[in-house]
Order: C-alpha cells, then structure tokens, then sequence
C-alpha cells in the first residue's frame, strides 16, 4: 500500500501527460504551451489532493520524476503527435486511462494517510478529474467533467472500489486491477454509447414561433 500510489501517481501522470500535450497540439501551441499544458493536465490533480490530505510540498513539486516524466510525455507527443494520434486513435482514450490511473492512486494514497473511507473516495474522484479540469480551462473549454458522459462518476466508481477491498481487507493487487479496468471501461464504454446524467434544461422556455415549449423535464441517461 505503500509504493503502490507512487507506481499509480507516476502512470497516470505519464498517461494524462500525453492526453494534455496531444490537446495543446491539436490547439496548435507552440512547444513551452504544450509542455505547460501537458504539466497541467498530469499533475495539477495529484498536487490538490496532497495540499487536502496534508503533504506539503506536494509530491508534483517534491519529487522531479514527476517534472521529468510530464516534459517527456510532452516532447514525445510534440514531436511524434501523429504516431500518438494512430496508437491512441483518439485523445480520449488517454484521458480515460489517465482517469483510471489516478482515481485509483488518489484513494490508495488517501487510505494510507489515514482518512476516512467516504473521504477517501472523494479525494480519488478529485485526483482523477483536476488535470482534466485545469486542462480544459487553460484551452477556454468547458471542463469535460461538466459535460461529458460518465467523467466523475468513473472516478467515484474506481475509488469506491479501492476503499471497499481496503475495508474488507482484499488483496491489493486483484483490487487495484478490477478498479483500474472498471474505470476504464465505464468511461468508454460512455463515450461510445453516450451514456451521461440527465441534463438540466430551463423549464417553460418558448420557442421561435411564439408557442410556449412544452417542457419533458430532464434528459435520461
């Protein structure tokens, strides 16, 4: 329990890395705009988590494998972005790994900090969705986990999953891999069917013509 965050943290860095720094391409940044984004995207969650639970400086800013590992993730899909774009076939797909990878670290690394396990499972959501969030912002977009099928509730799934074998005291391992697959595949398997929450949608507006809409309420995953 452990090492295990720290093998997590530096994966889904790596993963997340890639996802910011094929965005920024896509945007047609320059080098240092992507690199910047890429930094952004792998660790501005793990280092929020580590100012909630305590550990100051954070382990992004402590630790340079952290520095090292996102300005290689930058360079190499700076420079190789069309390979990345052919092995990834789409942005996302890092994204979710990355989510996957770091919903499960933050809950681990919030268990062995001794919180409580409803925290704990907030905090692995909150890990997973910050790089996400801060990438999106710093490209004018809104937030993928405010629009996008099933984001946070992959994460809340993965996390739940680590704190539920940690209570009930199951292997590690076999948890850690039955909570990264799930993630990983519900965030997938989203995107492909479209499955989200119901969306809000304001109640009584009229439409072009002047007749009043009649409202179906919310829409329905």
């Amino acid at each position: 329990m452990e090492k295990l965050p720290l093998v997590l943290d530096l994966t889904g860095t790596f993963v997340f890395a890639l996802s910011g720094a094929l965005a920024g391409v896509k945007r047609e940044l320059d080098l240092f705009g992507v690199l910047v984004l890429s930094f952004a995207a792998a660790n501005s969650g793990g280092i929020t988590r580590d100012l909630l639970i305590g550990v100051v400086p954070p382990g992004a800013v402590d630790d340079w494998r952290y520095l090292g590992v996102s300005l290689f993730a930058g360079l190499v899909t700076f420079y190789f972005s069309s390979l990345i774009v052919r092995m990834s076939n789409s942005v996302l797909l890092f994204d979710a790994a990355g989510l996957a990878f770091f919903a499960v670290a933050g809950a681990s690394k919030a268990l062995a900090h001794g919180l409580n396990p409803v925290m704990a499972i907030v905090l692995g959501m909150v890990t997973g969705i910050g790089g996400g969030m801060v990438r999106d912002v710093l490209l004018a977009e809104i937030p993928t986990v405010l629009r996008a099928e099933l984001y946070a509730v992959a994460a809340l799934v993965a996390a739940a999953i680590v704190v539920v074998g940690h209570v009930l005291q199951f292997p590690v391992a076999p948890v850690t891999a039955v909570a990264l697959i799930s993630c990983f595949s519900l965030r997938v398997m989203a995107m492909r069917r479209g499955w989200r929450l119901p969306v809000a949608k304001i109640r009584g507006q009229h439409d072009p013509r002047g007749t009043k809409a009649v409202s179906k309420g919310p829409e329905k995953s």
